[in-house]
């Protein structure tokens, strides 16, 4: 399955930059575990500490720094102290958390086809309260909007429900206005999304996943066995370095980007990885979680 998903671009052109990725944090690693693996464990969706610390030693990171992670993520609201019906202390993400990886689902899992309608965010937000304009406009760019002009985002329209959860989650929805329609002119749409978006910057993302992430596809295309602990320890980091690109890069219109875009080369490497890995890694997990429930 892995050599017939990797035949599918292994000819493709490849361009000579070669950025590299940066590091991945242990609290992004447990929250992309969290939605990879977490929920599937239990209704609750709750972990023993016990095993993210041994399914995050699998993946590089050291007990102490999982147990300071969880206390962050604890202190910021995401994850909540839970007992997984035994004597092992876990955590379960909160209810934000959780609607956040459900949003994340939606962003991670699939590839829109957009229509070319565009969601507009126009907001204004009162000078005594320009701590929530800066809150405003990182939470627009996290989702993957564009600046179109100063209070003005703009993203493709299939954004709309999540930008609508976000923005209720925060307590900004009252500053926004959002409005769906079409680019109508005067400049060429293709020149005005390289305006709106940073799209070199995004390339080279793209092109920092593949230079770490394709090399493990050709490894895998070339076994024969998929060894529960090899897949996690492998798809783990590739999830983890993929789940930001589709925020970053909102699923513009392929029509509006430079030729060659490699978004469409990563998001192919990704999807074998996962088809290859994912629900093989899924045993090694449940081995943890249960040698950790039953302590």
């Amino acid at each position: 399955m892995v050599q017939k998903a990797f035949e599918q671009f292994d000819t493709a052109p490849r361009s000579p930059e070669t950025p590299q990725p940066s590091k991945p944090s242990p609290g992004s690693l447990i929250l992309t575990f969290y939605g990879a693996y977490g929920r599937e464990l239990n209704e609750s969706g709750t972990v023993p500490v016990a095993a993210l610390i041994r399914v995050l030693q699998t993946v590089g990171v050291d007990a102490p720094s999982v147990r300071s992670a969880v206390s962050r993520l604890k202190r910021r609201g995401l994850l909540t102290p839970d007992r997984p019906g035994s004597k092992s202390a876990g955590y379960r993400p909160s209810p934000a958390a959780a609607q956040l990886l459900a949003d994340g689902d939606r962003r991670i899992h699939t590839r829109p086809e957009p229509d070319g309608s565009w969601l507009l965010a126009v907001f204004s937000v009162p000078e005594s309260e320009r701590d929530r304009r800066h809150v405003l406009r990182s939470r627009l760019a996290r989702l993957g909007f564009g600046n179109a002009a100063p209070g003005v985002w703009i993203a493709p329209s299939h954004l709309e429900e999540e930008t609508r959860h976000a923005l209720d989650r925060l307590g900004l929805a009252p500053y926004v206005d959002l409005f769906r329609g079409e680019h109508a002119g005067f400049t060429p749409t293709a020149r005005s999304v390289a305006r709106w978006w940073d799209l070199e910057e995004l390339a080279e993302r793209h092109r920092a996943f593949l230079t770490v992430h394709e090399p493990v596809l050709r490894r895998w295309s070339r076994r024969t066995r998929t060894p529960a602990e090899a897949a996690y320890r492998d798809y783990l980091p590739a999830l983890d370095a993929w789940r930001r690109l589709p925020y970053a890069d909102p699923g513009l219109p392929p029509a509006l980007l430079p030729k060659r875009w490699p978004g469409e080369r990563a998001a192919k490497v990704f999807f074998a990885l996962h088809t290859a890995l994912r629900d093989a890694g899924l045993a090694y997990v449940q081995d943890a979680y249960a040698h950790a429930r039953d302590r």
